[in-house]
């Protein structure tokens, strides 16, 4: 008889659920692509339905339903971090109780009631769900563990070691000393919102200089060799208020916060340089200490700094590790998968085999799909125009649309698993059209000019466009593009900020960000058959192997799960094509009346 394990992670942010059977990862999923709300933390239970649907149970069927942290434990610490503060602080306590008292406080009752489960109910810690999501699904037989987050219960940092069927952590560092939140301080200070601007921090620093680096080191964090440090906690608010920052930051770096949606000053891009050039050298420093305690040659990464892809670029450049492998859902998502493992390897023992090639994430594309029924039955309820071919018609036409210019959402298989679309819930495009980078941020996305897109590229042909020798298939890693497919730099040193998106910096000018980096994803034939075979075909109609891979969302909304999702996304922006399935929908061909429906809609953006 099959043995089945949920985890669940809820209740700060990103909710999820997932669901092992005898061990392999069948289906796991985020609650905000079911809610419609970004980084929904809520109780995760439309995201636990679906786990059990696809594994065709119910939650009596469970062995095991496993919580990804302590929250006695985690109420302790608010509660000692308010007393430490007191008076200062009250308003955000009087915030915080109602939903611990009335919610956080009661997860088994919660869990069983929603779930209307009886079975055995476990908690895990939050660093070790972190180092679990890390360790077990990836290649390697043994290998070190580093964690680096905001906060848990208390740990923001953890090492530690993984070996077959167990790990150990070894270390911890202490809230509030957190490279996550010191991050999230800066993301809050230039304007953009925490828990989730953060890549757009990351994505703003090249346009800077590292100016603040060394007061950021001098002032605000005593750094210790070994990667350990300490905030300077008179320059932060978030111990008693409800801002990240307070004024003494503000008199530090030469006024107030940047308001949301302000245009963005110099003072910010370099501001994001410097903290985005402390934080790699955190986490070099760190890295180093953990090869040095543990003399392992891999390394596995979690936790949502683990999600800084320049960061992981730069450690992986360096050479301290043999191989890295991180989390794909790094943040608290990926909590969820491992609290399951650790059930699964810790509490019932279970053997754990490796290859030491292919990890167990199975490419991420964990989540719902939809036949070309479903998908048929939907088109036709909408009145849809569309078209439905065999896949080698699919293929070749999608590649010529491409080629024309033509921005395409892609829609295929199993939703992805964390952050990034990784081919399945995507919007695609020509990387060489200079133009399409302004095209998809303004017209598509509506976000911030700056924002740089990531690459998708044949895994075999990865290091013929960028500085990379081994696969990148979840896109946390950056590398350069390569110096055959650079231009010449020209006037580049005559312009600054912004301004510098003006340049074509490559053969692919789209995805090559303005210091030639670039967030790549490498696709195989195995994880990804009909991704790859699309790359393919572009590649033989253009000789690039290379397209625009961003996900398929529009800004201040969650990856669409659903066609219907899908089809809203593309009628209401200027989105060219639509493929789903087996069919394909040109804008062009939709009733005008629909088009002017679904653009009247009012939607947030962030």
């Amino acid at each position: 008889m099959a043995n089945y394990i949920l985890g669940i992670s809820a209740f700060y942010h990103d909710s999820a659920a997932a669901l092992l059977k005898d061990g392999e990862l069948i289906a796991a999923a985020q609650e905000e692509r079911f809610s419609r709300k970004k980084h929904d933390h809520s109780f995760p239970q439309k995201a636990i339905d679906y786990c059990l649907q696809e594994a065709e149970i119910s939650a009596r069927d469970l062995d095991f339903v496993v919580f990804y942290e302590k929250p006695f434990v985690k109420f302790n610490r608010i509660l000692e971090t308010y007393l430490t503060v007191a008076p200062k602080g009250l308003r955000s306590f009087l915030m915080a109780m109602p939903l611990w008292i009335g919610q956080k406080l009661w997860i088994p009752d919660l869990i069983k009631k929603n779930l209307g489960y009886n079975g055995p109910l476990l908690f895990a810690e939050h660093h070790e769900s972190h180092a679990a999501s890390a360790f077990f699904p990836s290649p390697f037989q043994k290998a070190a563990i580093l964690t680096m987050d905001g906060v848990g219960e208390w740990a923001i940092s953890s090492i530690g070691i993984g070996e077959g069927n167990a790990i150990q952590l070894l270390s911890e560092l202490h809230f509030p000393h957190s490279l996550g939140l010191l991050y999230s301080a800066f993301t809050y200070f230039t304007g953009f919102k925490v828990n989730s601007g953060e890549y757009k921090l990351m994505g703003l620093a090249p346009y800077g200089e590292p100016k603040y680096r060394q007061i950021i080191l001098d002032e605000l964090i005593d750094l210790k060799e070994d990667g350990s440090f300490k905030l300077n906690m008179r320059y932060f608010n978030y111990l008693s208020g409800l801002t990240m920052t307070n004024r003494r930051f503000a008199r530090l770096f030469g006024g107030p916060p940047r308001k949301p949606e302000a245009p963005l000053t110099q003072r910010e891009m370099d501001l994001a340089a410097s903290v985005q050039s402390v934080t790699e050298e955190i986490v070099l420093r760190m890295a180093k200490h953990v090869r040095q305690l543990t003399g392992q040659k891999y390394l596995c990464l979690a936790g949502g700094v683990a999600l800084n892809c320049v960061a992981n670029g730069k450690l992986l450049r360096s050479g301290l590790f043999d191989d890295i492998w991180i989390q794909p859902a790094a943040g608290d998502a990926g909590g969820a998968l491992g609290a399951a493992y650790l059930a699964y390897y810790h509490h019932l023992k279970q053997t754990r085999s490796v290859n030491g090639q292919t990890d167990r994430q199975n490419g991420s594309y964990l989540g719902p799909s939809f036949s070309d029924r479903e998908i048929e039955a939907f088109l036709q309820k909408e009145h849809a125009v569309y078209r439905h071919l065999d896949e080698a018609e699919l293929l070749e036409l999608t590649a010529d649309l491409l080629r024309q210019g033509k921005v395409t959402g892609w829609f295929q298989g199993r939703m992805e698993f964390g952050p990034r679309a990784l081919g399945n819930r995507s919007i695609l495009a020509d990387p060489r059209k200079a133009d399409m980078q302004k095209i998809l941020n303004l017209k598509i996305k509506f976000r911030e000019s700056f924002r740089p897109f990531a690459p998708a590229v044949l895994e075999e042909d990865a290091a013929e466009w960028f500085e990379i020798d081994r696969p990148s298939p979840y896109m946390l890693l950056t590398a350069f593009v390569h110096p055959s497919k650079r231009l010449p730099e020209e006037t580049s040193q005559l312009l600054q900020g912004l301004d510098r998106l003006k340049l074509r910096r490559s053969l692919i000018p789209a995805v090559t960000h303005v210091d030639y980096s670039a967030r790549l994803q490498t696709v195989n034939q195995k994880t990804n058959p009909l991704f790859y075979r699309l790359l393919k075909t572009f590649k033989q109609k253009t000789g690039c192997p290379v397209l625009i891979n961003t996900s398929f969302n529009v800004r201040g909304e969650p990856i669409v799960r659903t066609p219907q999702e899908a089809h809203a996304c593309f009628l209401r922006t200027q989105m060219d094509v639509l493929v789903m399935g087996h069919f394909i929908l040109l804008k062009s061909e939709q009733p005008q009346t629909h088009i002017q429906t679904y653009r009247q809609e009012v939607f947030e953006l962030d």
